[in-house]
């Protein structure tokens, strides 16, 4: 049979064209589906992307809204049906209207009518992926198809696929993002749109073709080029913008094809741009692309709100207004406002615009990874994130503008070498700073071990200052004196007022002196004691931190440039309560301590005159094996002499001192005096020349009349000097006949 597309031909009647759905969708080519999977990992990383408690996803596709799959998940026109029948899950369009109809219809060559026609029902569109971004979503459409019958006999079978969108629904057909292709020997496939009017029931016909011509030239087969759809085997066309298109088919014409015994078929469809590529083997053999497309081949659709329109500026939003995120905006659909409207995020934005703070701020400087042409930022330049943007500041030594590409550098070669001298210079400095720090810290280490740290980590209400905190007070600002053990600052710590003991020099003596201190004084609490509250151990010679006393010593009280007027009163409380503390420390402590050094200059006065101990100096812990010193350590004029003899320091040698202290309180005389002579030498001459000791007695105090007192006072002092030591009271005798001599004083 002779067939040719004129209608002038005898037998040539061009038959009944075939209305044919092309839906689209099959797996993306590799590069896409690296994307959408690097774009759906980063949705899930950034935001969620849908409404809370609605799930986000079908199977491997993401399910943003207005788009969802659950009552109350999306909005109308939108919904989407999860088919769990399939592993993993597949996504159908659910919206009333949405479906192809597919039937199979058999034509007679020469007949006008078809023979028969069996028709399939309706089936959803099923889904490959979805973007809110783009107002976009791809979806599957079988492959139509034209081809001799199985009696080989000339006619045909043609399997049609109607597409209808809806009428008001949500979708279009994109015209920018489809092809119409038609695969064969001889195919022209056309497309009909349906619009139907609101006014009347007709329907608008627009026709699209394209043609693919290899018919009575067999040598034009070897034209057929693999990748080329240029009407050899293969044509396409452009779809048109001039009408949406919601509803539509494909159109055969059919014609006689004297190659059907080796090219059976022919094949049209409305496919993604760029998706499907021509290859020479389509054009043999039966049924080819639909085999190899059993779900179909991609097709893009458009989605808008088609219910509302874009509010004008200054307008308020209506109730339903579907761009809710506050980095959104509002933009016409496809074909115009009469076809709804989009929503869009802002620049700088991703995310979805519609759900609220759907789009978030992007990071420029991680995108510019995968895609540095659009994010430029040159080598030079430092890429630094911001709201609604990015900046890329040339880096240091440079100017410019590193997105522009205009980095250069700040100074003249001179300069730069100049400025990498002392650059040198300072990093040497900085290493040699390094060291020396270094050093430092390594020799606060080994003072710390040195000095104790780790066992007096463990010692009770003992604080372990570092030197930082110490530097303050360490001032000549704050210096109040200097003792045996060294100089004396004040200050403030932990908002309290102390005084910093610094020794001046670092014999072993002064070392043992060091660890006698703070071991004793940890274990001793009492009213008329200092109380030691820490040390430093991070330098050679360790600080002591005391409470600080603030009328200073009694020295200085008796015979200072702060000279005070005590009255007897006073004087013979400060002796009971330093008594006290001396018996305190013989008798009451787990081991017997032995001061060692009790003079005026260790004894402290508060600001109500009372007095407390400090300075153990000179102390010893009486271990059972060991009674005496390996020297002598005090104030000569208050050491017992006895002690000096036979270096034997016993509570008497304490008790000696204490009686030297008694006779300055009453006489308000050094023990020393000016001329060298000693205050104990006068009252034992006078003791023994039987003369009255009145006149020793500090004028003050004499003229109150308490003679009778001063008399016994200057007796204890007397038996506390006798140079027998056993004729010598105990501390405690002392303060026995201290406190009754008081009570008797007051009564």
């Amino acid at each position: 049979m002779t067939t040719t597309r004129s209608s002038q031909s005898h037998n040539s009647q061009p038959l009944p064209i075939i209305l044919v759905l092309l839906a689209a969708a099959a797996a993306a080519s590799t590069p896409l589906i690296l994307q959408a999977a690097a774009a759906a990992a980063e949705q899930d990383e950034k935001q969620p992307i849908t409404l809370p408690g609605c799930p986000d996803r079908c199977g491997d596709t993401l399910i943003p809204f207005p788009f969802g799959t659950k009552p109350g998940c999306f909005r109308e026109g939108f919904q989407v049906t999860c088919n769990d029948s399939f592993t993993p899950h597949r996504a159908f369009l659910a919206y009333a209207g949405v479906n192809q109809h597919i039937a199979e219809i058999y034509y007679k060559v020469g007949w006008h009518h078809p023979v028969w026609r069996t028709d399939h029902g309706n089936t959803a569109l099923e889904l490959i992926d979805i973007s809110v971004a783009d107002g976009e979503a791809r979806a599957y459409g079988l492959v139509s198809s034209l081809c001799n019958a199985a009696n080989l006999s000339g006619d045909y079978v043609a399997k049609c696929q109607n597409l209808a969108l809806g009428e008001r629904g949500p979708f279009l057909l994109s015209v920018t993002r489809n092809l119409l292709v038609g695969v064969g020997w001889r195919v022209e496939p056309k497309i009909m749109s349906y619009l139907w009017s609101a006014y009347r029931n007709s329907t608008y016909e627009f026709s699209l073709a394209c043609l693919s011509d290899l018919m009575g030239m067999p040598k034009l087969l070897q034209l057929a080029t693999n990748g080329s759809c240029s009407s050899r085997g293969c044509c396409q066309a452009a779809l048109p913008e001039a009408a949406p298109l919601t509803d539509f088919g494909t159109w055969f014409t059919i014609e006689d094809n004297p190659m059907w015994q080796t090219n059976p078929c022919t094949y049209a469809m409305v496919v993604e741009s760029d998706w499907y590529r021509f290859s020479t083997p389509d054009l043999y053999g039966v049924e080819v692309l639909p085999r190899r497309y059993p779900r179909g081949v991609p097709f893009v659709l458009d989605f808008s709100i088609r219910n509302g329109a874009c509010p004008g500026k200054g307008q308020k939003p209506p109730p339903d207004y579907a761009c809710v995120s506050g980095n959104s905006y509002c933009a016409n659909a496809t074909g115009g406002a009469a076809h709804g409207y989009v929503c869009r995020c802002l620049e700088h934005y991703d995310g979805n615009p519609y759900i609220a703070n759907g789009c978030q701020d992007i990071d420029e400087c991680k995108l510019r990874k995968l895609n540095p042409e659009l994010y430029p930022c040159s080598s030079d330049g430092i890429c630094k994130n911001r709201l609604e943007g990015y900046d890329c500041p040339c880096k240091l030594g440079m100017k410019g503008d590193g997105i522009k590409g205009t980095c250069t550098d700040k100074f003249p070669l001179v300069a730069q070498v100049i400025v990498g001298g002392i650059g040198g210079i300072f990093i040497i400095a900085a290493i040699s700073f390094l060291i020396l720090l270094h050093k430092e810290k390594q020799k606060t280490r080994e003072f710390y071990q040195k000095n104790g740290g780790p066992t007096l980590e463990k010692a009770k209400f003992i604080k372990l200052f570092k030197k930082e905190e110490l530097k303050p007070i360490l001032k000549s600002s704050n210096f109040i004196g200097k003792g045996g053990f060294g100089e004396v600052y004040k200050g403030f710590l932990d908002n309290e007022e102390v005084a910093v003991k610094k020794p001046i020099s670092g014999t072993m003596l002064e070392n043992e002196q060091f660890a006698n201190e703070v071991i004793i004084q940890s274990r001793v609490i009492h009213k008329n004691i200092v109380r030691l509250i820490g040390c430093c151990l991070e330098v050679d010679i360790p600080m002591l931190v005391y409470e600080f006393l603030s009328n200073g010593s009694l020295d200085d009280i008796l015979h200072g440039k702060k000279k005070v007027a005590l009255n007897l009163g006073v004087r013979l409380s400060i002796a009971v309560e330093s008594a006290d503390a001396l018996v305190y420390m013989h008798s009451k402590t787990n081991a017997k301590i032995i001061h060692g050094d009790v003079k005026p200059a260790n004894i402290l006065l508060d600001d109500k005159f009372a007095p407390k101990i400090s300075d153990f100096g000179i102390s010893r812990l009486i271990a059972r094996d060991k009674k005496h010193t390996g020297s002598v350590i005090g104030d000569m004029s208050y050491i017992d002499p006895v002690y000096l003899q036979t270096g034997l320091l016993t509570e008497k040698s304490d008790v000696y001192s204490f009686g030297v202290v008694i006779l300055e309180l009453i006489s308000r005389q050094k023990a020393t005096h000016s001329d060298g002579g000693s205050l104990v030498n006068s009252f034992l001459e006078a003791g023994k020349k039987e003369k009255k000791v009145t006149e020793l007695f500090d004028k003050e105090i004499v003229a109150e009349g308490d003679l009778e007192i001063l008399d016994s006072l200057a007796a204890i002092a007397l038996e506390c000097l006798n140079l027998d030591v056993d004729q010598r009271p105990s501390m405690t005798e002392v303060v026995e006949r201290l406190l009754i001599m008081n009570r008797s004083r007051k009564s």
